[in-house]
């Protein structure tokens, strides 16, 4: 479980029901594939989203519309750090 994300972290997550101090569980056991929510590392800076991968193509997709999706560029290094099983939100703290 992550409830001290590493830094430095997107903050405004919003993908598909995570949101902003939201706890997530990430398994880093799991192989990554088209349609999960993964922690991802883009040029050492640490996001979530959920991970678009298709005929080659790999795109993480914002679930914050204020945000761009991310195509990596050749020159720069993605790692997928792991995939999100589950979301925990605080009601009050």
């Amino acid at each position: 479980m992550l409830r001290h994300l590493p830094q430095p972290f997107h903050t405004a997550v919003f993908v598909r029901g995570i949101g902003d101090g939201d706890m997530i569980v990430v398994d880093r056991s799991i192989q990554a594939r088209h349609g999960h929510i993964v922690v991802a590392v883009i040029e050492g800076e640490f996001t979530v989203k959920s991970l678009y991968s298709v005929g080659g193509i790999v795109r993480l997709k914002a679930g914050n519309p204020t945000y761009p999706d991310i195509i990596p560029k050749e020159c720069e290094t993605l790692q997928i750090w792991g995939v999100v099983t589950s979301c925990i939100k605080r009601f009050s703290r």
